[in-house]
């Protein structure tokens, strides 16, 4: 059994699987029939907005950023003991979150 953990091989069964299971669920789903609702944006019965609504990535990137200085924080934080680095290591992150809310 330890032959599994074996990345390589592990790899092939599992796309041998997830075949398996591909061809299976295609054949219980029956044949498809194109319409327009089928290529149409489903929006929950909603018509679609007229302007972006967050144009550019700006935001994105203040956010992931925001979660990126977060977490790796935590991190570092979680992987060191109780000193008076990490206390100013942890003054550190919260001043850099707070210029990065304040923008």
């Amino acid at each position: 059994m330890d032959v599994l953990l074996i990345p390589p091989v592990a790899f092939v069964v599992y796309v041998g699987l997830v075949w398996v299971l591909v061809r299976i669920g295609r054949r219980l789903a029956g044949p498809g029939q194109a319409s327009a609702l089928k290529s149409s944006i489903y929006s929950s019965g909603e018509s679609n907005p007229a302007g972006k609504a967050a144009p550019g990535y700006r935001p994105f990137f203040l956010i992931a950023l925001f979660f990126a200085i977060l977490h790796l924080g935590v991190l570092v934080l979680g992987s060191g003991g109780l000193t008076p680095i990490t206390g100013a290591y942890l003054v550190g992150i919260v001043l850099a979150l707070i210029a990065l809310i304040l923008g």
